[in-house]
């Protein structure tokens, strides 16, 4: 859907008897508020618990680690050791000595940047679409599919803490995607600027942004190169979507920079060291690895479509479309338009299928690869394909919306059918909401919980330590499916004990 809005210039107007009209949309226009309201107080209402939930996040698992280098070792201290020592990631590297530079404060807060930022991306980007679908936005329609897109991503899965709490699963899974919108909105913005250094600011832009995707997430850089490589092949300028060669520049750019990215991070000494774990194992386009990968991908899509909250973002994207049968007629266009093929508007609206099943087997096919026959149950890693699939979903159901109110504009039923569609829409959406209260309770209890817990131990520790013990008691504290201090009997391959016993300074931890 955001390779169609490739210039303001190929903006279709929508047709006159959509447009603003009198008292055949007033029932409608007075209904899509009040939905568009009740959709974001309850979607807000849950993102804004988790984003209060931030403030009891304690550290778990790799977060040990990357407080006491980011501490310890600086921001480029710990890019370095990433580099030299772990896997090769160096911008994610550099995004955790930030996060954890000034202790646990910056874990604590950074879900709600992270919800901040989203939204505003999700805002503008859905403004977009609304534009090319010939309407206008309206700016609290758009607010509730940001948010409900949102409130899916974050707790309709099966590892919600981690999802959105846990700073080294967002920091390496969820901001990617919020990168990612943000992306497609300077690539818009790119391919519309007049020759000039706006226009090579934005393609220079598009390399670094996707270099630094490169050498943050593997995962989403093979979903995003994915994206990038299908819509640069349907922008060549003779096949009729795109005017120009500005955007298959930019995904060409775009693709060129996650290479270079993912280049530096399968060179590193971190990820040959990392490899070289692996000695034993299968290679990975080996049959036998390619086949547990497939039965994996099979779980993890079963485990997905069993959910069917999800689809509470087409609800959202029919009010969206709906939206856009309310408003008048769009700026008039400076030239005649220009017939796109029809099998080039079918590839567009095809385009998310291969993105998001191409996308979420290579995502399978890692974890298989690098985590084994489990690989598959790490839900973090979903993020980087549930995004575009929601907005995916998002989008069609805004085409379906727009491409019903249009199909129904000049009917004699057509008010009441508009306010029905608008009426199921807005309850299929509040029910997938409705369904993600329970694990938001339980997040919320899991995490309050565990802060207690923390608290009252790290106390303890600290009036230890204080008075000179280099020993000290742990107990671990279990919290969203995450390693705690003696998950193994053998002491020296405890990584997660070893970092705590460098946070606290000591030299040992023993179990309490």
């Amino acid at each position: 859907m955001s390779t169609a809005a490739i210039e303001d210039e190929d903006v279709r107007a929508p047709d006159p008897a959509v447009g603003g009209g009198t008292g055949r949309r007033s029932v409608l226009r007075r209904l899509l508020p009040a939905v568009g309201a009740t959709l974001v107080a309850a979607a807000g209402a849950l993102i804004a618990v988790g984003c209060f939930l931030g403030l009891y996040v304690r550290p778990t698992s790799d977060d040990w680690c990357a407080a006491w280098k980011a501490r310890d070792l600086g921001v480029l201290g710990i890019t370095s050791d990433f580099y030299r020592t772990q896997n090769g990631r160096i911008t994610n590297a550099l995004l955790t000595g930030v996060v954890y530079g000034d202790g646990p404060a910056g874990t604590k807060i950074l879900p709600t940047v992270i919800v901040v930022c989203f939204t505003a991306g999700l805002v503008l980007l859905g403004r977009e679409l609304v534009r090319f679908l010939g309407g206008r936005p309206r700016l609290l329609v758009l607010t509730a599919c940001a948010l409900v897109v949102q409130a899916l991503v974050f707790f309709a899965g099966t590892h919600s803490y981690q999802v959105l709490l846990w700073a080294p699963a967002t920091i390496s899974h969820t901001l990617p995607g919020v990168i990612g919108v943000w992306a497609v909105l300077l690539a818009l913005w790119t391919v519309r600027r007049p020759r000039g250094p706006a226009r090579v600011a934005g393609f220079v832009s598009a390399f670094l942004i996707a270099f630094a995707i490169g050498t943050l997430s593997e995962p989403f850089a093979l979903v995003s190169a994915l994206l990038a490589g299908l819509v640069g092949l349907v922008c060549v300028p003779r096949f009729g979507l795109a005017r120009n060669w500005r955007p298959f520049i930019w995904c060409l750019l775009w693709c060129s920079g996650l290479a270079c990215g993912l280049a530096v991070l399968y060179t590193s000494p971190g990820a040959r060291w990392r490899r070289a774990q692996r000695l034993n194992q299968e290679s990975m386009l080996s049959a036998g690895e390619l086949r547990g990968a497939f039965a994996d991908w099979l779980r993890v899509w079963d485990t997905v479509t069993g959910q069917w909250a999800y689809l509470g973002a087409a609800a959202v994207g029919v009010l969206l479309g709906l939206a856009c049968c309310l408003r008048g007629r769009a700026p008039e266009r400076r030239e005649p338009q220009r017939a796109v093929p029809r099998s080039t508007l079918t590839a567009a609206l095809l385009l998310p299928v291969p993105v998001v099943v191409l996308g979420s087997f290579a995502v399978v096919w890692g974890l298989h690869s690098g985590y084994g026959p489990s690989g598959w149950t790490f839900g973090r890693a979903w993020t980087n394909f549930i995004v575009p699939m929601e907005l995916a979903l998002c989008g069609y159901g805004a085409l379906l919306g727009a491409r019903g109110g249009r199909w129904l504009a000049g009917r004699r039923s057509a008010d009441t059918a508009l306010a029905t569609g608008a009426v199921a829409a807005g309850c299929l959406a509040l029910a997938s909401l409705i369904a993600l209260v329970p694990s938001v309770r339980e997040l919320t209890t899991n995490t309050v919980a565990r802060s207690v817990a923390w608290d009252a131990q790290n106390s303890r520790i600290l009036t230890e330590t204080a008075q000179g013990a280099t020993d000290v008691g742990y107990q671990p504290l279990y919290i969203g499916v995450l390693s705690e201090p003696f998950f193994t009997e053998d002491y020296e391959r405890d990584w997660v004990a070893s970092c705590v016993s460098n946070w606290y300074g000591v030299d040992r931890i023993h179990r309490r």
